[in-house]
């Protein structure tokens, strides 16, 4: 191991050290996080494009906030903590926390200083992680024709500076990510010069790296080979990077593959793909199977009868009173309006 590499005990950590290579899995929302999590993915990732998409209906341009994605972490997080009960498949490393959620902190916010308090509202919300990246602001999707250049190194290195020492003052369990976005920006110099950044991030303290946007297989087995620390591939469906499995990515030296836009690109279509037909036909009578999910099915995800546990725990019948009033409150009768 390099000496530039950090010993890391976050769940994170263990979950790699566990499965070798996690797929983590793009969610938007409460209800995709617990979706992911009952198909035994063992981490989600928050994705700032899905966030922007479904929460403000705008495309990834640098429109989302810190105390949005904050806001969207915690009810994610509560989501996937409140199921663990129910028998779903998380593994050692997820113990009684539910799934780990990593979050999408884009540039931070600003500098040192906002990645300092963006940090510490993403531990606040309850994340086990986030990806911070060099991009100038206003950002782009990195795999778009007008993303931004990367600031300069010295100002992304106090960026990763602020970060890590923000998690380790209050003893988080967190795993950070610091992104380069030079690839994605030059088609000359950029792979040289983000292997330069990736590892200069995790030399400053970041886990591990991640280099955006590679345009072949080969720029891909470079940075498995080049770069140091866990390595994070990122597979859009459709976009600049080839679309590798996997395991062919943890052969060429990656341990965190995301798929974060995986999630909101099949809610699109199927939410098109519904409203057209309850448009054009006035109700979806002969699509319920093609379409929809069982209304029993949507009670199952929630957990419906969980709720009905405990509520029943406090209204159980037998620790009523036997002659309980109704229109007694805090030890007072009210009387009914005769009508």
């Amino acid at each position: 191991m390099s000496t530039t590499e950090r010993v890391g005990s976050s769940r994170v950590h263990s979950l790699i050290e566990e499965h070798g290579c996690l797929l983590v899995p793009g969610v938007y929302d409460a209800l995709s996080a617990k979706l992911a999590q009952d198909a035994g993915f063992h981490a989600g990732f928050l994705s700032g494009y899905a966030l922007s998409a479904t929460l403000l209906g705008a495309p990834d341009v640098g429109l989302l906030t810190p105390p949005e994605m904050a806001a969207a972490t915690r009810a994610a997080v509560a989501s996937v903590s409140n199921q663990v009960s129910e028998g779903n498949p998380v593994g050692a490393a997820e113990s009684s926390l539910g799934m780990p959620i990593i979050a999408d902190a884009d540039t931070g916010g600003g500098n040192a200083l906002n990645v300092r308090r963006t940090v510490l509202d993403l531990i606040a919300a309850g994340a086990s992680g986030c990806i911070i990246e060099d991009q100038q602001w206003p950002k782009r999707c990195g795999h778009s024709a007008r993303t931004s250049p990367p600031i300069a190194v010295d100002q992304m290195l106090s960026k990763v500076h602020a970060a890590r020492d923000a998690i380790d003052e209050c003893g988080a369990d967190f795993f950070l990510i610091a992104r380069t976005d030079a690839r994605a920006t030059s088609a000359k110099t950029g792979l040289d010069m983000a292997i330069e950044r990736a590892n200069a991030y995790v030399a400053a303290g970041a886990d591990g790296s991640y280099i955006e946007a590679p345009r072949t297989t080969e720029e891909l087995k470079r940075i498995g080979q080049e770069t140091v620390g866990p390595r994070v591939a990122n597979m859009i469906e459709g976009s600049f990077t080839p679309d590798h499995s996997l395991e062919e990515l943890h052969d060429m030296g990656f341990q965190i593959v995301l798929r974060p836009l995986s999630g909101v690109l099949a809610a699109t279509r199927a939410l098109r793909s519904t409203y057209g037909a309850l448009q054009e036909g006035g109700s979806l009578a002969g699509h319920e199977d093609d379409l929809l999910a069982g209304y029993d099915e949507l009670r199952e995800v929630l957990r419906l009868k969980s709720y009905f546990d405990v509520e029943d725990r406090y209204y159980d019948e037998e620790r009523l009173p036997k002659t309980l009033n109704l229109n007694t409150r805090v030890g007072k009768s009210y009387p009914v309006k005769s009508k």
